[in-house]
């Protein structure tokens, strides 16, 4: 792929108006239709829909992107952005599934993290949303006033966990 194709890419994102997806769809579909197995060509094609509301599309879109090799960071986006539209097919099951492997692989992703958060919750698991949430607090935010509280809030964190664990 030529840093020519990912530089107009980038410019069509930049531009896009994410109340009208439509003028943005097709000049991803000519590039789409000229690399069809691109992985990143892939993943912002998959967004667009997303953007779109085409969940059904951009999941399909996102699995392909992820099977023709991600990596790095847009692997990280990659895998925040399926899980999430997962969840609003409401395929909660495989949202946590590939939060929760998705973690493994980027465990100081604080972005996934927040994102599993609110697919624990959509799925029922409250008690879980918050515990994890609580996590994020403890391990991503810097304040001095919360760092004596710290071991309470992972208490409490580990505690919610629990409720929902069984």
């Amino acid at each position: 792929m030529t840093d020519a194709v990912y530089a107009e890419l980038d410019r069509l994102l930049a531009e896009r108006d994410r109340h009208d997806m439509a003028p943005t769809l097709a000049a991803l579909k000519a590039i789409h239709d000229e690399h069809p197995t691109d992985a990143r060509v892939l993943y912002e094609y998959a967004g667009a829909h997303d953007t779109a509301g085409q969940e059904e599309a951009a999941a399909e879109l996102y699995e392909r992107a992820l099977a023709a090799g991600l990596e790095g960071d847009v692997r990280r986006r990659c895998l925040l952005q399926y899980g999430s539209t997962l969840r609003n097919l409401d395929r909660f099951d495989e949202s946590i599934e590939v939060f929760g492997a998705a973690r493994v692989e980027f465990p100081d992703a604080a972005s996934l993290a927040v994102f599993e958060a609110i697919t624990l919750h959509a799925a029922g698991q409250v008690h879980a949303s918050l515990g994890s949430l609580l996590d994020v607090i403890a391990d991503h935010v810097d304040s001095a006033e919360l760092e004596r509280y710290k071991p309470a809030i992972r208490g409490n964190a580990a505690y919610l966990l629990e409720l929902d664990a069984d």
